[in-house]
């Protein structure tokens, strides 16, 4: 039967043959290469005919010009070089080569979407010489289990008397929060803010051990904690002009040359959403600073999907050993593992589907006729 294709196509077709590819155009033909299970530079004047994109061959005068622009555009998008390629051409790049080594923001919504997200290639940042900031956005306090939170009290009534903090005082509030969880495990209940308290300290102790091992500086580790998120319910605030200014004032105090921000806006709670509205709103704010203008915006999805193939602007491969790596740093959030309360429906750990989603984009590139590499973490471009 013959599939028409020729829908997904916007037609805006009067264009230079040399200006960059379209982003509809490259779709069409990446799903043409799907659907024919051929390479790009395979594809034929048939396939296209036979599927509705006669049009295309119009205008690019043979399916050749067109299966070598659109691979170049894919190639071009490839990089070991996330924060650019000091002292080389960056004419074909994703990233400029200038300036080196360059300040860079990696906004985390949860305390682990970073190396969840791009934990390769948050490494390779740090170890090509940029000065790497990570800014978790809130406390993730709502996803440590009580169960988790309990072990970490026990742990202080068991070093208090040595270390001498076995006060009444200390007691008291150690036993309420006890109390509290037991009470709780019997009949619900939102939890108090000493408890929540513990679970941020937790979860702040885990992203320390996380960006310790990447190599990320203690220094660099930012912690936001943005008020909209502690309501201490699954239900979430509104983001204010207080949220906004917090992010604000970083990003004025780094004035980096790249920030990466979370786009995965399929997270089921919305968090991601607002953060990243709340970084969006802090770019808009400063577009009359002086770094902003120096500055490349590139947006990650997590946990929950990946970009389209036609929305990457840029995409690092990864070697098995730095997918190993990265999974070692997921794996140092051990609340979120096993226990975590909120791994939605899909029953893979976060480790897991970040490792499947990666290995997918490499395959895709790979089944397109371009490099095969083990996996690969896929950022899409934003422009205020």
């Amino acid at each position: 039967m013959k599939t028409n294709l020729h829908s997904q196509i916007r037609h805006n077709w009067f264009v230079e043959t040399d200006k960059p590819i379209e982003r509809s155009t490259l779709r069409a033909v990446v799903n043409l290469a799907l659907l024919t299970a051929k390479p790009i530079l395979k594809l034929t004047n048939k396939d296209y005919r036979d599927n509705g994109l006669e049009t295309l061959l119009s205008i690019y005068d043979s399916a050749y010009n067109l299966n070598i622009k659109v691979f170049n555009a894919l190639q071009h998008t490839i990089t070991g070089w996330p924060g650019g390629k000091p002292l080389a051409d960056d004419s074909n790049r994703p990233e400029r080569a200038l300036p080196y080594p360059k300040r860079v923001v990696v906004f985390s919504p949860h305390p682990d979407d970073d190396v969840i997200s791009m934990g390769g290639t948050l490494q390779r940042l740090v170890n090509q010489g940029h000065d790497v900031h990570v800014a978790y956005q809130v406390s993730g306090n709502i996803a440590v289990s009580d169960e988790d939170a309990l072990r970490y009290i026990l742990l202080m009534d068991a070093v208090a008397g040595l270390w001498g903090f076995d006060t009444s005082h200390f007691r008291k509030r150690n036993d309420e929060i006890k109390n509290f969880i037991e009470l709780k495990q019997r009949n619900g209940g939102q939890d108090t803010t000493d408890l929540r308290y513990v679970k941020t300290m937790i979860r702040q102790g885990e992203a320390r051990i996380a960006c310790g091992y990447v190599g990320v500086k203690s220094k660099n580790i930012h912690f936001l904690n943005l008020p909209f998120y502690e309501t201490g319910e699954v239900k979430k605030g509104d983001l204010t002009d207080k949220d906004i200014a917090i992010v604000k004032d970083l990003l004025s105090d780094i004035r980096p040359h790249q920030i990466f921000v979370a786009g995965d806006l399929a997270d089921p709670h919305g968090t991601h959403k607002v953060c990243l509205d709340a970084v969006f709103a802090a770019v808009e704010q400063s577009r009359d600073e002086l770094w902003l203008r120096d500055c490349r915006v590139w947006m990650y999805r997590g946990a929950w999907a990946e970009w389209d193939i036609d929305q990457i602007d840029m995409v690092v491969p990864l070697s098995p050993e730095e997918l190993m790596s990265k999974r070692i740093a997921i794996l140092k959030h051990q609340s979120q593992m096993e226990n975590a309360p909120f791994l939605g429906d899909d029953d893979r750990l976060f480790w897991q589907r970040a490792e499947d989603r990666n290995r997918a984009t490499a395959q895709l590139y790979a089944q397109l006729g371009l490099a095969s590499y083990e996996a690969m973490e896929a950022f899409a471009r934003y422009q205020p």
